[in-house]
């Protein structure tokens, strides 16, 4: 199924994030053995003990939501951090990034979907923040994408238009704020029951872990 889905995934010149939450680190071994280097988790005391146990040239990704509490347990080596949905968050993240001088990726969260459950930022919110003095003194941070997740519906079409928005999002963005950011260029959005239309949709990372541990 990996071959299959990084198939899926070239013509769109996209990444995979194989979500690896729950699953055994043996698991993860022989998903990275077969060479796959980007791995997906969303709770941190898990990926704190996988990043111990697991080879240390894999891309971690933190991708469920994160309490700006335990973000400190994770600054020092943690890839991306997909879940950025408050401004407190993001300085909380470029604090701890900056003891260990490291400047860390982030995607800002979007709320796209219908669904009460689902956490985000709007897009007034962003605007608001990235044209704030604090978020122009962050140096141990890089905000180089999007995220959104869709509804869980059976609805394609719903899911399509959910995606859409959040392409808008990124490219008004794109435009207003990161014209000269080159590091500006994620849009991770598309999970195993969704991918093939978010890749249609401009995804350029898809955060997949049912089809692939099985």
């Amino acid at each position: 199924m990996l071959n299959k889905i990084l198939s899926d995934l070239k013509p769109y010149e996209a990444k995979l994030v194989a979500v690896s939450k729950t699953r055994p680190k043996e698991a993860i071994q022989a998903m990275y053995d077969k060479g796959q280097r980007i791995f997906g988790e969303n709770r941190v005391p898990e990926l704190v003990e996988k990043n111990e146990a697991l080879p240390k040239d894999i891309e971690w990704h933190l991708i469920g939501h994160l309490q700006s509490k335990k973000a400190k347990a994770i600054a020092g080596f943690v890839s991306c951090i997909h879940s950025i949905d408050s401004q407190k968050l993001l300085e909380v993240v470029d604090k701890e990034a900056a003891k260990h001088d490291r400047v860390i990726d982030v995607l800002l969260q979007f709320k796209i979907a219908e669904e009460e459950s689902k956490y985000g930022f709007d897009l007034e919110s962003v605007k608001h923040l990235l044209n704030s003095d604090a978020y122009k003194s962050m140096k141990n941070i890089r905000v180089s994408g999007v995220m959104g997740m869709a509804t869980f519906t059976d609805d394609k079409d719903q899911v399509k238009n959910e995606f859409q928005n959040l392409k808008k999002i990124f490219d008004h963005l794109r435009e207003s704020h990161f014209a000269k950011d080159a590091q500006f260029k994620e849009i991770s959005m598309g999970m195993s029951g969704d991918y093939p239309i978010a890749l249609k949709e401009g995804s350029t990372m898809v955060r997949v872990g049912s089809l692939l541990f099985r």
